[in-house]
């Protein structure tokens, strides 16, 4: 079996930058615990190795002791979360993905406007929630063409800002853009695209690997949405893939057939995991 790895792949900047600041301030603060809202990248073994240096997450800011220090994850947060943790009088550290906060800072800007704002992505996704909640009465989550028919029948304003996920894949973005135009509404889109160039090369470097082997396996956890995007690009190219969230879940995997095959991971997948993968192929095929 011919083996082929996809360049770009694995760890992005905004992550790389998140796991800096969650494991310096770990380091500053020895015997601490460092309370983590939310996971702070979609990946388990990345969680598991900093739960094993102190950092304990939670799902809710009231789980947080009055005055303790909270590490905000990568896909950012609400204004009410922020505001939670103020009256809780919390210190703050926020490892936001500056990608995530440019739409953010969209949202604010946009709804100060008085635009309604479709934001193109995935329905309770961290990154989305957060999103949202900077103005809820004036964003609406576009998911599918359905969401888009609900848009029509829920406003008569026809001027609308589109904003997306950073992670989603140009595909859905495109084509959530295409039902809105299709829908009647007059839309205008930042001048630079929400998805960020991470996504954007590695969903491109898997659409030509996929052209040129028989199956792609995606090395992500499978709460990530950047992961399971990477899957479904490869099959739009017509070639089987498969997401796995470790190295030994191929020995699952029927690869009978199969002459070549390609590699990639999440843009939240430690190297060394991917390394490992690359290992356990090489002793078993």
């Amino acid at each position: 079996m011919k083996v082929a790895i996809a360049e770009p792949h694995g760890m992005c900047t905004g992550v790389a930058r998140a796991l800096e600041i969650a494991h310096r301030t770990l380091d500053e603060h020895p015997g601490e615990t460092l309370w983590c809202f939310h996971e702070l990248v979609h990946n388990e073994h990345v969680v598991a190795e900093l739960q094993q240096r102190g950092a304990v997450f939670v799902y809710e800011i009231e789980a947080i002791p009055h005055g303790a220090r909270v590490l905000f994850s990568a896909h950012g947060i609400s204004p009410a979360v922020r505001e939670a943790a103020l009256a809780r009088n919390l210190d703050v550290v926020d490892a936001t993905c500056p990608f995530v906060a440019k739409v953010h800072a969209e949202a604010k800007r946009y709804a100060a406007d008085f635009f309604n704002i479709a934001l193109i992505g995935h329905k309770g996704h961290d990154e989305v929630v957060g999103i949202l909640g900077e103005a809820p009465t004036q964003i609406t989550v576009i998911e599918t063409a359905d969401d888009v028919k609900a848009l029509q029948q829920s406003t008569s304003e026809r001027r609308l800002m589109v904003l997306s996920q950073t992670t989603i894949s140009e595909a859905m973005y495109e084509a959530r853009v295409a039902d809105l135009k299709a829908a009647g509404f007059e839309v205008e889109e930042p001048k630079a695209l929400d998805i960020c160039y991470a996504t954007r090369e590695r969903q491109q470097a898997v659409r030509t690997l996929a052209q040129h082997v028989d199956c792609v396996l995606v090395l992500g956890s499978r709460n990530s949405s950047n992961s399971k995007r990477l899957v479904e690009v490869a099959e739009r190219e017509g070639c089987r893939a498969h997401l796995i969230a470790a190295p030994d879940e191929i020995d699952a995997l029927d690869l009978q057939g199969v002459q070549s095959l390609g590699l990639t991971s999440g843009a939240s997948t430690p190297e060394a995991l991917l390394e490992a993968l690359c290992q356990r192929l090489e002793a078993t095929v």
